[in-house]
């Protein structure tokens, strides 16, 4: 199973709205066929990994990141490809959640294939976990932060005259991170501060480019800035409390959408109406603020500087309040090492009552 969620991965920025699966087909203790979902509309893992054992999946055991589905959509059910390859047995990591697609598990067992469920379970619905939250949540985005931080606890030194605090490989892992989105956002104080592209320029490219998220509550998105000026090229959307009639005019004539909604949940929202299914939220300080003190961060991306930046300094966490009831406490999903840079994906852990 572990060597699925391996394959799974592969299909990272290529699949959505479908999950990251992956597929292993072990006969006599032997791998014999694996596979994972490469591609939204291709085949799936299951029937990749049997196309790949052929006749030695007949009495073979199947282990899948994910239940095998039952419907008919782009491609035929996976079911039916297992029943005809005649597998004995089906290890699934996690049930899927989708009423569309469920039901595999039950089928197969009525077929007398033996199947056991959630093996890996943990870490298949960290994989998948912005697929798994947008069955259960049609509210919102699932909402992932990132920030980059120095020793300090810093986002900027206090001249803010410091561009980057992590080194090359670092940034582009988060180009490998907006590549699995569907919207990469900010707030408009780093719009403004950085004039950032936001876009995918590094690694692999996506099936659908992110579109692009400003946070902007009164439309100060000036005409000159670089989101603005490349529109016409990658979605760009400002969401704005109170939208100046004159600036949202410009806006739109730049190829810009200006969406209106009061308050940040209902942006939220609004983003979720959209389409948006999984948000990255890029910074800075005011809009992490918001979002933790909200309870809305659903997974936390902290890249660790080796840096300190010193007396008068930006803090990364200074206008987040502890009073509306979020976790006080997180769950290490992930910790990886950019040369001198770590980065640490954290999840919420619900508390009572939540």
């Amino acid at each position: 199973m572990r060597r699925a969620l391996v394959l799974a991965r592969r299909g990272w920025g290529r699949t959505a709205p479908n999950p990251l699966v992956g597929a292993v087909v072990v006969r006599a203790g032997q791998v014999v066929g694996e596979g994972f979902h490469a591609e939204f509309g291709g085949p799936h893992a299951e029937v990749v990994a049997l196309a790949r054992a052929g006749e030695r999946a007949r009495g073979a055991e199947m282990f899948v990141t994910l239940e095998p589905c039952t419907h008919h959509g782009r491609t035929p059910p996976c079911t039916d490809a297992l029943i005809a390859a005649g597998v004995r047995r089906v290890i699934v990591a996690v049930p899927d959640p989708n009423p569309v697609a469920a039901g595999g598990i039950e089928k197969l067992r009525a077929a007398g294939i033996a199947v056991t469920e959630g093996v890996e379970r943990a870490a298949a619905e960290d994989l998948n976990a912005p697929f798994l939250f947008a069955q259960r949540e049609e509210g919102r985005p699932f909402v992932t932060l990132k920030l980059a931080i120095s020793l300090d606890g810093a986002l900027a030194s206090a001249d803010r005259s410091q561009r980057w605090l992590t080194g090359e490989r670092a940034r582009r892992h988060v180009h490998h991170l907006r590549a699995g989105v569907d919207a990469v956002g900010v707030g408009i104080g780093t719009a403004l501060a950085d004039d950032p592209d936001l876009t995918v320029r590094s690694g692999r490219r996506p099936r659908i480019a992110p579109c692009r998220v400003v946070f902007d509550p009164g439309t100060r998105l000036p005409p000159l800035n670089k989101l603005v000026r490349t529109a016409g090229k990658v979605p760009t959307w400002v969401l704005a409390d109170a939208p100046d009639p004159a600036r949202r005019a410009a806006l739109e004539r730049a190829g810009v959408r200006v969406l209106q909604a009061n308050g940040l949940g209902a942006q939220l929202g609004l983003l979720r109406a959209e389409g948006v299914r999984h948000l990255l939220v890029e910074g800075g300080a005011g809009m992490a603020g918001a979002l933790l003190s909200g309870g809305v961060v659903d997974r936390l991306i902290i890249f660790h500087a080796p840096v300190l930046l010193g007396a008068g300094a930006l803090p990364a966490f200074g206008s987040v309040s502890l009073a509306t009831g979020f976790p006080e406490r997180w769950r290490v999903v992930e910790r990886r090492a950019f040369d001198d840079d770590l980065m640490t994906v954290y999840a919420t852990v619900p508390s009572a009552g939540r």
